[in-house]
């Protein structure tokens, strides 16, 4: 057979017959090299499955704090209901949507989620409530663990350990029992799952691996079968705020700029009929983990949306408020004793949390009077007995400016303890919203929307107000922490509203190529048959903050090492530059695989050679691949792993 030159991102290289086993050490070995890297808009020899038809569309909000779903029949996609309103709720904190919070019984099974989790786990005896499970702000877990796999374990309440999977698992089939009970009661009769197209929101700056990990947790909880993987839908939460977002009316929305309408336009008209061709727009949201900011520009008539830089962002939610609250309550009363008391008394713990979130949400800049804060009764409890002396002594001796006892059993605090509480995860948002303001690609921003539960703080919106008032219109939506719920339900009506997205990080597979003397650095030299090969050569396949258009794919041919060989399994490379040569460069990691099942391909007699043809996807919330064995036309299981 001879061998073709074929041009790839890191120069022109010989592919290699399936004579040679691939020696590139570290691929593990898998007796593969590309043949003829290409790049395509759309390929015309694949056929796209045809499009499902679903009678609604279902979407779960799965925030940090508070999770929720929504939904819409395809025939009246514009009524968008929200979920019946729940039992329970707490004082000054509107219930629309219900705690991210869940109970298990001792032995590890499904008890309750949201306020039925949070309300009987309180109502337990303490020294029943030590064995069961109960788990709350758990999803960020999903963000700050490097390894993610489907071993990763969360901890309870009490301290002892869960399978993140099965946490995942439970939360979403509560989800789905809620949404079809209230689906069947609306339709007169048992509504079946088959019909619904589920939606599931996640923040835009999870990488790969968290992404997967829904989608795993949504097929172990029944949600959706594996075979059927076009039934769940992926939707970034800053993408779906912005569809949401530019269909909103004047009378929907709080303009904190105070400027004039939109070039005059009537409180009846869409933000998008004061958008012109290519106006552009920031979506900043502020939830209770993370904080996602999307760039995007609008295309008209449709109303398509391209992205033009990559989703941003950090894990400056709400929750940063809190942990500067318990941060203080360790100054005032011990860090040993704060340890103790969240485990001895989970359920006090809870309370006390819960007495701090809605002060929190009283918190504004120009608040004068002090915010008192309940402190459980077996808090003050706890602490005579664990340190011998009243809790007024412990605020006594502290020092710890603005905030004093009262004779009622309440920490008083000067708002200006409560805002110096915020400051640090204040001031990350705008450091960051400085940053992106930099960028070339965010220039001439007509809008910026703030969306997510956080959005709702007075403090947040005056510090973006101060920082961004004169350059764009600071615009809040009224149902400010619904946003992306409903969002989510007009992305699952129509995924290819965006067009265009941004690459995060740059994609590659470690290949041999020719080497070139002067060119290749000699550790890389592999002399094989008399053929000298550069090996760890980084074979592009996209890079950081490319824009890829829906629907654009990335070919690859692969050749098994020998024709009986049944699977073929390729290492995927990313980093965060785009300059990148080698696998073996600073920066580059392993983040998944690439695996060919060629069983059922088979032909008699069997090639000489074999190709398989491979397209990769990176236009969509999720990567996909898709395969086909060149010599018989049929189709290769193909599957990316970002997981084990």
């Amino acid at each position: 057979m001879t061998e073709k030159e074929c041009v790839t991102d890191t120069g022109t290289a010989d592919s290699i017959s399936s004579a040679y086993s691939s020696p590139a050490r570290s691929l593990g070995d898998p007796g593969i090299t590309p043949l003829s890297p290409t790049h395509s808009a759309k390929d015309p020899e694949h056929h796209v499955p045809a499009q499902q038809c679903f009678a609604v569309v279902v979407a779960i909000d799965f925030g940090t704090t508070s999770s929720g779903y929504a939904y819409s029949f395809t025939k009246e996609p514009e009524c968008i209901h929200i979920m019946r309103r729940w039992e329970g709720g707490d004082p000054g904190v509107s219930n629309q949507k219900t705690p991210t919070t869940i109970l298990l019984t001792p032995d590890g099974k499904f008890h309750s989620f949201g306020y039925a989790a949070r309300d009987f786990y309180h109502d337990l005896d303490p020294s029943e409530s030590k064995h069961w499970l109960y788990l709350e702000k758990f999803k960020m877990k999903l963000h700050t663990t490097s390894n993610l796999s489907i071993e990763t374990e969360l901890q309870a309440a009490n301290g002892k350990k869960v399978k993140a999977i099965d946490v995942f698992a439970y939360a979403l089939q509560f989800f789905k029992e809620q949404a079809l009970k209230e689906l069947s009661d609306q339709a007169g009769s048992q509504f079946d799952n088959a019909d619904v197209r589920w939606v599931i929101t996640v923040p835009a700056i999870w990488k790969q691996p968290a992404k997967q990990f829904m989608r795993q947790a949504a097929y172990k909880s029944g949600l959706v079968n594996p075979e059927n993987p076009e039934q769940l839908i992926i939707a970034l939460e800053p993408e779906a705020a912005s569809i949401y977002c530019r269909k909103l009316r004047l009378h929907q929305m709080i303009d904190l700029s105070n400027k004039m309408a939109v070039n005059g336009i009537s409180p009846a008209e869409t933000v998008a009929s004061g958008m012109t061709q290519g106006d552009r727009y920031v979506v900043v949201d502020c939830g209770g983990g993370t904080v996602d900011l999307t760039v995007h520009q609008i295309r008209l008539p449709e109303g398509h949306l391209k992205e033009l830089y990559k989703a941003s962002g950090g894990p400056y939610g709400s929750v940063g408020v809190d942990y500067e609250f318990e941060k203080l309550l360790c100054k005032i009363f011990g860090d040993d004793f704060i340890d103790q008391f969240k485990i001895k008394r989970p359920a006090a713990w809870v309370d006390l949390m819960i007495a701090f979130e809605s002060r929190k949400r009283a918190a504004a800049p120009d608040r004068t009077n002090p915010l008192n804060i309940n402190l459980p009764f077996s808090f003050i409890d706890y602490y005579k007995k664990f340190r011998g002396h009243s809790v007024e002594h412990a605020l006594r001796k502290s020092n710890v400016d603005f905030v004093k006892w009262s004779s009622q059993g309440m920490l008083r605090m000067n708002p200006d303890a409560m805002n110096a509480l915020f400051k640090p995860t204040v001031d990350q948002i705008i450091h960051h919203l400085s940053d992106l303001f930099q960028k070339p690609e965010v220039s001439d921003i007509k809008f910026l929307f703030l969306v997510g539960g956080f959005s709702e703080s007075p403090l947040l919106q005056h510090a973006v107000q101060n920082m961004l008032g004169e350059r764009c219109r600071i615009i809040i939506p009224h149902d400010v922490g619904l946003t992306i719920l409903k969002g989510a339900v007009l992305f699952g009506l129509d995924p290819a509203v965006i067009k265009v997205r941004r690459s995060p990080l740059t994609y590659g597979v470690g290949v041999l190529n020719r080497y070139l003397d002067g060119k290749h650095p000699p550790e890389k030299l592999l002399v094989k048959d008399g053929t000298r090969w550069c090996t760890d050569v980084f074979d592009k396949f996209i890079s950081a903050d490319q824009s890829v258009a829906l629907g654009e794919t990335v070919k690859r041919s692969y050749t098994p090492a020998k024709p009986s060989q049944m699977v073929i399994v390729i290492n995927i490379y990313c980093s965060e530059q785009d300059d990148v040569g080698f696998i073996t460069d600073s920066g580059v990691k392993k983040c998944g695989t690439l695996r060919l099942d060629l069983s059922g391909t088979e032909c008699f007699p069997p090639p000489a050679r074999r190709e398989i043809q491979t397209l990769m996807q990176f236009g969509d919330t999720e990567l996909k691949a898709m395969a086909v064995d060149v010599a018989t036309s049929k189709s290769v299981k193909a599957s990316i792993d970002f997981l084990n």
